[in-house]
């Protein structure tokens, strides 16, 4: 009988085949006018959607100050949620993203009018991202563009100093509490209040008063003792850009701040007008010389979602480091 010899299979050696390598595109270096504009715009976007820290530690050390179950502490409640939702999502704390204003603070040489293009650049595509909300409206037409810019908007004031960088400063001034800010002149013969500080302390009070909850409270005061109409109420307005817990420079303003603050939160008005103990987080004056047959006293009243930002930024003009209020 035949054997038949047992042959073993063996297995034919596969060479892998390499992989075609895929040609990578390097990323298409931003050109410094583009970084700039990028760079406005993650300014504007956190600006729009964080709380600074040192806004959100005294909101919400004024939420534990609230009695539980009461209307004070539920508004404080639904504050604290939407500051946590809005960061999360980066999205807008408020419906009202307001008037857009920035403070630019340049060397000498600057070319202011190079960078205002960028700024507007920077707002509408903010704009077309949902960081701002479409409501910069033509006052004569009713027109609203979509895009947050037109006559007087953004807001853009430029300062020339003596330091070597830019730095852009940035407030977004909603209109409910744009339209609950107020200007007086001194006397004030219903008020009782005359070319004092006594009597400009009457009427910071009663503008709060008025007020009420229609400013989106509890709120923050900036305020400016004298100056002409105009620009009283722009430094008081920029009063805003303060940190809450700075102290005033002159001894009797900052003594006032802290009572204005201190009796208006007895006022009993509390978070958007339902009672309680937390009627504002702040007051930051300033003053300005008038003329004798003037005394104006501006008021500027920010929402509980007050605070503006800032940005630092080199010759190449993209952001160096935040400065101001840093994020929570």
């Amino acid at each position: 009988m035949t054997q038949k010899k047992a042959t073993k299979k063996v297995a034919k050696k596969t060479t892998l085949k390499k992989a075609p390598t895929k040609k990578v595109t390097p990323k298409k270096k931003l050109s410094v006018k583009d970084q700039t504009i990028e760079s406005l715009i993650e300014l504007i976007r956190v600006t729009s959607t964080e709380v600074p820290e040192d806004v959100r530690e005294t909101l919400l050390k004024a939420s534990r100050n609230e009695e539980e179950n009461t209307s004070a502490s539920y508004a404080m409640n639904i504050i604290k949620d939407n500051m946590d939702l809005a960061k999360f999502k980066s999205q807008p704390l408020c419906q009202d993203t307001g008037t857009v204003i920035f403070f630019i603070y340049h060397p000498p040489g600057f070319h202011q009018t190079l960078f205002k293009e960028m700024i507007k650049k920077a707002v509408t595509s903010a704009t077309k991202k949902g960081y701002l909300r479409q409501n910069s409206v033509n006052s004569l037409t009713g027109e609203n563009a979509g895009t947050n810019l037109g006559e007087g908007h953004p807001s853009i004031h430029f300062y020339e100093t003596n330091k070597k960088e830019v730095e852009v400063k940035l407030v977004l001034k909603g209109g409910g509490c744009e339209n609950v800010s107020a200007q007086y002149s001194l006397p004030d013969t219903n008020l009782g209040a005359g070319r004092d500080l006594e009597g400009v302390r009457k009427v910071v009070i009663d503008a709060v008063y008025k007020a009420q909850g229609k400013g989106c409270g509890p709120g923050a005061l900036g305020v400016c003792v004298g100056g002409d109409r105009a620009d009283s109420a722009y430094l008081a307005k920029k009063q805003l850009l303060r940190k809450l817990n700075d102290k005033n420079s002159i001894p009797e303003l900052a003594k006032l701040e802290s009572e204005i603050v201190e009796t208006c939160n007895k006022l009993g008005i509390g978070p958007m007008g339902f009672g309680g103990k937390t009627t504002l987080i702040s007051c930051k004056m300033t003053h300005a010389n008038r003329v004798p047959a003037s005394f104006f006293v501006s008021i500027s009243y920010m929402c509980w979602a007050s605070g503006g930002r800032g940005s630092s930024l080199v010759k190449k003009l993209s952001f160096k480091k935040w400065f101001y209020r840093k994020y929570y």
